[in-house]
């Protein structure tokens, strides 16, 4: 029913515009005769001329909506063009790498300089100055040790398989502080691979290395142990976040002198608290609100680390030992009273 009323409404109208021209012709029939004449051309000369001058203006507008419509149609392929762009940039561009390399806090080419090699004390000792100069001399918000190789190897030895554990830290609770009271962390280690061999020549960036990466082998054929980070986090925060909760405290052993020097530099960075002029929270953060652990607590924290993971060889199983075995291979067991009391009877 639609299409037929349309199509009389279309004829209608044809027939309508029809008559007006018509009309239109017969009233000036005299005058455009007359304008024929002065031109000496006919009538349907002149109709003809005018036809063919309409054709070629809708010629013209025509091809110019197509150029204007092939333009439109030719901006997705623009946009995928600079998206493809924008891509390869990004790939060009080396992300980040997850450790702070050892290169850009010391000089390394200078402590293995053979015009004035660096001993292993002096490198203790500059290692515990630079941390100590942070902070505005104060030193807070940092913590570092240097620990022997081979104890190192016996920590990671253990973390690989024990790569996550709870450890508590005293809190005051109770009316008046009194009462003991406890806050657990979760520590979480990871492995990042060994390092590039050091050199007292500084590296060409420009020149590649005759290894492929991650084989980092010492001039005895032994590689260098992996760089390890540790996080530790309030385990009722890691509950609520997971892998989003943010670490208070982060260890990151450096091996890169470790073969040279036979000692792994340990750096811990303690987080700094949002906005960092705000007061401390009770019982945790340090005096002047600025970070989220005191010194003492991150201290504590790395003995906690070194007591359940650097398990003396040779001798019957001790209680960090078992409690660290059982969290893993038998967690229906674990009972973390029993940790509290360990952690009395250590503190």
């Amino acid at each position: 029913m639609y299409r037929l009323v349309r199509s009389t409404r279309l004829a209608s109208t044809t027939r309508y515009f029809s008559h007006v021209a018509n009309t239109f012709e017969s009233k000036y029939a005299h005058k455009l005769n007359h304008k024929a004449r002065q031109a000496g051309q006919s009538l349907a000369d002149l109709k003809a001329k005018a036809k063919a001058e309409e054709q070629t203006d809708e010629n013209a507008n025509g091809s110019h909506k197509k150029q204007h419509l092939l333009q439109h149609r030719l901006h997705p392929n623009l946009l995928i063009l600079l998206l493809l762009r924008i891509l390869l940039l990004l790939m060009s561009v080396k992300t980040a790498p997850p450790v702070k390399p050892l290169s850009s806090l010391l000089n390394i080419p200078l402590i293995l300089s053979p015009q004035s090699p660096t001993t292993p004390a002096q490198l203790s000792a500059l290692w515990t100055a630079y941390h100590a100069s942070r902070s505005g001399g104060t030193g807070r918000g940092y913590v570092c040790a240097s620990v022997p190789v081979g104890l190192y190897e016996n920590m990671i030895g253990t973390a690989r398989k024990y790569g996550s554990f709870i450890v508590p830290v005293p809190r005051l609770g109770g009316e008046g502080g009194k009462e003991e009271a406890y806050e657990f962390y979760f520590l979480q280690w990871a492995f990042h691979g060994s390092p590039p061999i050091p050199s007292a020549t500084p590296s060409d960036p420009f020149v590649a290395s005759p290894l492929p990466i991650g084989v980092n082998p010492n001039a005895d054929g032994t590689p260098l142990p992996p760089t390890s980070t540790v996080l530790f986090t309030p385990l009722q925060e890691y509950k609520l976040r997971a892998s989003f909760a943010t670490p208070f405290l982060a260890l990151t052993f450096y091996p890169d002198l470790a073969r040279s020097h036979g000692n792994v530099l340990l750096r811990g960075e303690i987080t700094a608290s949002p906005g960092g002029g705000g007061a401390a929270v009770e019982g945790k953060g340090d005096e002047g609100g600025r970070f989220m652990l005191t010194q003492n607590d991150a201290q504590l924290l790395v003995m906690e680390l070194q007591k359940f993971y650097l398990w003396e060889s040779g001798k019957s199983t001790s209680t960090a030992e078992r409690l660290l075995k059982t969290f893993h291979e038998r967690p229906e067991e674990f009972k973390w009273e029993e940790l509290l009391e360990h952690a009395k009877l250590t503190a």
